[in-house]
């Protein structure tokens, strides 16, 4: 792993997390096709940094709200401690805090399958037609009416149905940021506030598969030699990616999804085509 490799990985990352195109789908084409990456243990351990580094972003960017939920989380412990609230309305911080706890429900239904969902990241051709699913998803929900549903009006359904969203995006290729936005606006999410409610459901989604990764790192040790690609790529996730947060909240406000929708059909396509020489062996410059 070179410091460039390890720049251009971080980039993809911090990019692909939050435009609408798929990191995980992206990063495996780089290192599946383009022969860029790291091996066994530094090769989770690098992709658990990869994604510190953009959840640090999207702590930067959503500060606000996840400072509103961290008080009103404090509030309800109290409340539960003094027998109850005094407060006569939900406040909207905690509607949100409910909201983002239910749509992370469904990533427990991956749990039990979650080997062969990982085995998918080696699998190029799914890949490729994946980016195919998101580019439609994509242009559907650009044609969608606006809608109006906030933290204050979104029901339990809604949260869960974009939940399941995000569970099918594990899957290499689906965009998760693509999948829960779309989902939201489908539910009938004012378009600003599914972009919100997408980045911040994918907190305890981060944290959670980062976690369980570890385990893996912790079995195998870190090779502390590669500590300045380790620093390089991060650096480059978390600023790609916060400048990609406030990319794709600017698209979000015109509701003009469509230009990542033909760059997912094209991505998905080269996938395809490149996935199939490489399998022919008729481009031998493609990793093995």
């Amino acid at each position: 792993m070179t410091l460039l490799n390890s720049l251009l990985l971080g980039l993809i990352q911090g990019v692909a997390e939050f435009l609408p195109i798929s990191s995980s789908g992206h990063l495996s084409i780089a290192q599946n096709l383009l022969g860029m990456g790291m091996e066994g243990a530094d090769d989770v351990f690098f992709d658990v940094l990869l994604h510190l580094g953009t959840l640090a972003a999207v702590f930067v960017a959503y500060w606000v709200d996840i400072k509103e939920m961290v008080l009103e989380f404090l509030q309800m412990i109290g409340d539960a401690v003094h027998g109850g609230s005094s407060q006569k309305k939900i406040p909207s911080a905690r509607r949100l805090i409910l909201l983002i706890v239910v749509g992370t429900l469904p990533l427990f239904l991956i749990l039990p399958i979650k080997d062969h969902v990982e085995a998918l990241y080696g699998n190029t051709f799914f890949v490729g037609g994946a980016l195919l699913v998101t580019g439609l998803l994509l242009y559907f929900c650009d044609r969608l009416r606006k809608g109006r549903k906030n933290e204050r009006s979104a029901s339990i359904v809604d949260a869960l149905i974009v939940g399941l969203g995000q569970a099918v995006a594990t899957c290499p290729g689906i965009s998760r940021s693509g999948m829960t936005i779309s989902m939201g606006c489908f539910r009938g999410f004012e378009r600003r506030f599914a972009v919100r409610f997408a980045f911040l459901l994918s907190i305890p989604a981060v944290l959670g598969a980062n976690i369980l990764q570890l385990k893996d790192v912790a079995e195998t040790g870190v090779d502390l030699a590669l500590l300045p690609a380790y620093l390089v790529g991060v650096a480059a996730a978390a600023l790609s990616g916060y400048l990609s947060i406030r990319l794709v909240r600017m698209v979000a406000d015109k509701g003009k999804f469509g230009a990542f929708a033909y760059y997912c059909w094209i991505a998905g396509v080269v996938t395809v085509v490149l996935s199939l020489l490489k399998a022919l062996n008729l481009l031998p410059w493609l990793a093995a």
